[in-house]
């Protein structure tokens, strides 16, 4: 449940869930185990598993840290999947069988012939 204003403004609301995930958790990307400090721990980001900003729940379950290029990665992962899971080639042919070869061997072997 999130306990931010709807109107509040997205940088703010960014930089308070920020500060309050590099309290909880070591500064370490969730995904390839670099290490940051210094100057650099400004390429470690707050990535929202579920990818929605407005979920900031205290206990920071929805957050995981990512280096700026893990977390890049995961969100183009997760738009090629949506797009993936609109349209497949090929979803929008007809059905794959159209003669069944073995539909009346019963038949034949029987003798019965139309």
């Amino acid at each position: 449940m999130s306990t931010n204003k709807p109107n509040t403004p997205y940088a703010q609301r960014e930089q308070g869930y920020r500060e309050k995930a590099l309290k909880m958790y070591p500064w370490v990307c969730g995904r390839c185990a670099r290490e940051f400090s210094g100057k650099r721990l400004s390429e470690l980001t707050v990535h929202h598993k579920d990818h929605n900003h407005d979920n900031n729940p205290e206990d920071g379950s929805n957050w995981e840290l990512l280096c700026l290029y893990c977390h890049d990665n995961e969100h183009s992962r997760y738009t090629d999947n949506q797009y993936q899971a609109e349209a497949r080639p090929g979803s929008d042919l007809g059905p794959k069988e159209t003669f069944k070869a073995f539909a009346n061997l019963g038949d034949l072997l029987k003798g019965k012939q139309d």
